[in-house]
């Protein structure tokens, strides 16, 4: 125990460090916001002066856990009227929008030249939540490291872009109106951490219904690991092969600890039983710890990495990150 505490120490203490400066120079920068100011701050401190090693295990551990331990509390902020307003028509965009994008992430992927296994990781990785949902289908597809990498590097790429410049797109197009920006948000942006740090620059009601548009994406790993079980995966034949059938490959995926945790803490505020000033201090700590985690998602962005992966790849992340936007924004105009 006191071991793993000297090893998180140093990354923990900076990324706290970097949270009160972010939330210190935000007073001064209210228009840019103590978010997206703790993303910077680590942006820069982690590809300059604090690159070494030491940091590593403290700034995981903040960017993972710390997160998911907000998501957790976020159960006890959501306003159920919000919940009611995403209904039926929330979970469709979502359906819809994730079909969509992993269809178009496959074509591309094959215009690209790249295999099917390679276009397939992209969808799921683009559709559902990112690096998470790239390891669980990987196995199924039999997917080699080399394309294992390319796919969560491009996804991670492309999410960290989304995530400064969806908030901006939303002010655009929807003046900030919460369940439209939520829905493109929540919708589009790849991993849970940065859905919670782009919603977290537009304001506190976007992240709280982003994030549950976020959480039923990736409540749908399932569904998307036993269809992709079901694909043909050989090259020279049709994706979809009769001589598939009855051979799905082994499938083995768990619902996220977190999104238990959400759904039991928002069933409890449901009830209306817990003090105002419980909900206040729960509401103080899960906000000190998306900033902590801001800034350590910052610190972990590495910007040589991101120069030194393929252009083809790239541009295939780009392109598709470019369709999977257009496509939410016109089914944002139906269901909402």
């Amino acid at each position: 125990m006191k071991n793993s505490i000297k090893i998180l120490f140093p990354g923990l203490l900076l990324s706290l460090l970097l949270s009160i400066l972010s939330q210190l120079l935000a007073q001064f920068l209210p228009t840019v916001g103590a978010a997206l100011l703790a993303i910077l701050l680590g942006l820069i401190a982690g590809n300059t002066f604090f690159q070494q090693p030491i940091f590593d295990a403290g700034t995981k551990f903040a960017e993972k856990r710390l997160l998911e331990i907000a998501i957790v509390l976020n159960g006890l902020t959501l306003d159920f009227q919000l919940m009611r307003e995403i209904g039926l028509a929330g979970l469709l965009f979502v359906l819809l929008q994730m079909t969509l994008t992993i269809v178009a992430a496959y074509g591309i992927g094959r215009l690209f030249r790249f295999t099917k296994v390679f276009s397939l990781l992209m969808g799921a990785g683009n559709a559902v939540c990112g690096t998470a949902a790239i390891g669980t289908v990987s196995p199924i597809l039999d997917a080699k490291s080399k394309e294992k990498g390319m796919s969560i590097t491009a996804v991670n790429v492309m999410g960290t872009f989304l995530m400064m410049g969806l908030p901006l797109l939303a002010a655009l197009l929807y003046d900030q109106a919460v369940v439209p920006t939520s829905a493109l948000i929540g919708g589009v942006i790849q991993s849970v951490g940065q859905v919670v740090a782009s919603a977290k620059i537009v304001g506190d009601d976007v992240l709280h219904l982003a994030t549950v548009f976020k959480l039923l994406r990736v409540l749908m790993i399932a569904g998307v690991a036993l269809i992709f079980s079901r694909l043909n995966l050989k090259e020279e034949e049709p994706l979809f092969h009769s001589s598939t059938k009855g051979t799905a490959r082994s499938v083995s995926f768990t619902i996220p600890w977190f999104i238990i945790g959400f759904l039991l803490f928002f069933g409890i505020r449901s009830l209306d039983i817990l003090p105002e000033s419980f909900l206040s201090f729960s509401s103080n700590v899960r906000s000190q710890f998306e900033i902590m985690a801001l800034a350590a998602i910052g610190m972990r962005i590495r910007v040589a990495e991101i120069a030194k992966e393929g252009p083809k790849v790239l541009l295939y992340g780009l392109t598709l990150s470019v369709v999977q936007v257009v496509l939410a924004i016109f089914l944002i105009s139906i269901f909402f």
